[in-house]
């Protein structure tokens, strides 16, 4: 569990940190205020923090300052209720460094969301080729979690592996794809009860990560019913109205609810309206 921070505990770690990082990294931070990283910049509802020049990764910025008005223009979420901390590092091992100074027991990713039931929500990711990805799809979790007060595990990754890609490559590139059509078509597929019965990170591997962002894009794109169901199972959410399981609202709404997955899976193409 993240410790919890205010405000002032917050901008001390960041002082801290920098300080930090100049030991560990030789970050160039001598002529930056003390107190302060070398670069900070607000970015919508993200406080960005970073051991470099945020210009070198304006792009991935702009698309992450981008995600709220995604979130909510697709699924129908409402704003963000507090400000998200994003914390960037230029290396790997200034990274790993970081979060075992502050945060020992959580396990070692590449990128990490962080959140505390009172504490501000927290991104953090550092330089590599994945970068933009990394961030986009973690961004996402923060985001979701500053809305709703609670997203079931499965969903919540699904939705973030969706908005990780960038805008022009959600609806029909992804290389999810690639991996899951022709499993579609001899009637291969996880179903979404086998999703909900994941309730520990550790337990999502490959094949769960690809079917959340499956069933997702299925609701957003295979079917004006389910996509209807998802928006109002996550206003239940955000209404802190039980909202019961998903896939049982859906099987309600869609009674041959596998076999549309799957015709979707298989034939889904760029043709498509």
């Amino acid at each position: 569990m993240a410790p919890i921070f205010d405000r002032r505990q917050l901008m001390a770690l960041a002082a801290i940190a920098a300080g930090d990082l100049c030991r560990v990294a030789s970050a160039q931070s001598t002529s930056s205020r003390a107190g302060t990283w070398p670069d900070e910049r607000q970015i919508g509802s993200f406080l960005a923090h970073a051991d470099f020049d945020l210009g070198k990764v304006e792009r991935t910025l702009q698309q992450t300052g981008a995600l709220r008005w995604d979130l909510e223009r697709t699924l129908h979420v409402g704003p963000p209720r507090e400000a998200i901390n994003l914390f960037l590092f230029e290396r790997e091992e200034t990274f790993r460094a970081y979060v075992r100074l502050y945060f020992p027991d959580v396990p070692q990713r590449r990128a990490l969301y962080i959140k505390n039931s009172r504490g501000p929500g927290m991104v953090f990711a550092h330089l590599h080729k994945e970068f933009a990805v990394d961030v986009r799809h973690e961004c996402t979790h923060a985001l979701l979690h500053a809305a709703l007060p609670m997203v079931p595990l499965w969903l919540d990754e699904g939705i973030a592996e969706y908005f990780e890609a960038p805008a022009d490559k959600r609806v029909y590139d992804n290389e999810h794809f690639g991996k899951l059509r022709w499993r579609a078509k001899v009637g291969s597929a996880k179903n979404i009860e086998s999703l909900e019965t994941v309730a520990e990170l550790s337990k999502m591997g490959a094949a769960e990560y690809r079917y959340a962002w499956a069933w997702v894009h299925f609701m957003l794109h295979g079917d004006d019913a389910a996509r209807s169901e998802l928006i109002a199972f996550l206003a239940d959410i955000a209404a802190q109205t039980p909202p019961g399981k998903l896939s049982r609202r859906l099987r309600r709404r869609l009674p041959n609810l596998d076999n549309r997955f799957l015709s979707h899976l298989a034939t889904w193409r760029r043709s498509d309206s």
